[in-house]
């Protein structure tokens, strides 16, 4: 019950303390605050890492499903991982090199291959995939993810 006692737990790591003698109820009731406190952290934790919503995409990163409205559509595993890296990375380019070594984890071969995947992706996700709103080329040097609303 020494101020430094108390002090140098809280210091080197305790998150509260309670001095003897204590009361039984007391600390059933700190028990209880922080295990409150832990789920609420977790829930926001959980809430905030595992998808990713772009206007009206959203990833979910431990299922790997995209839903557009609500809606799941169906995307091979290239198709999702292409998507992924862009949507985790909103409104930076990505030329067609950089996406097939993170993709296929592998050094680029044929990165003309990624075009194909852009189309396809476009073809699911884009209400008009020649005009499209989220999955956007930068001209001489390759893709990135924006979202419409936001301007990026």
């Amino acid at each position: 019950s020494e101020d430094y006692d108390k002090i140098m737990g809280l210091d080197i790591g305790a998150d509260d303390y309670i001095t003897k003698p204590f009361n039984p109820m007391e600390l059933l009731a700190r028990v209880n605050s922080n295990i409150r406190r832990f789920y609420k952290f977790k829930e926001k934790d959980e809430d905030s890492s595992d998808k990713i919503v772009v206007g009206s995409i959203s990833l979910d990163l431990l299922s790997k499903s995209v839903h557009i409205d609500g809606k799941e559509i169906s995307l091979t595993q290239t198709e999702y991982g292409i998507l992924e890296l862009l949507m985790k990375n909103i409104g930076r380019v990505y030329n067609l090199d950089q996406i097939y070594e993170h993709v296929w984890n592998e050094p680029a071969i044929d990165s003309k291959t990624v075009t194909v995947h852009i189309r396809r992706i476009r073809e699911k996700i884009e209400i008009d995939p020649k005009n499209p709103r989220y999955l956007q080329v930068a001209w001489g040097l390759g893709y990135k993810f924006v979202d419409p609303y936001k301007g990026e």
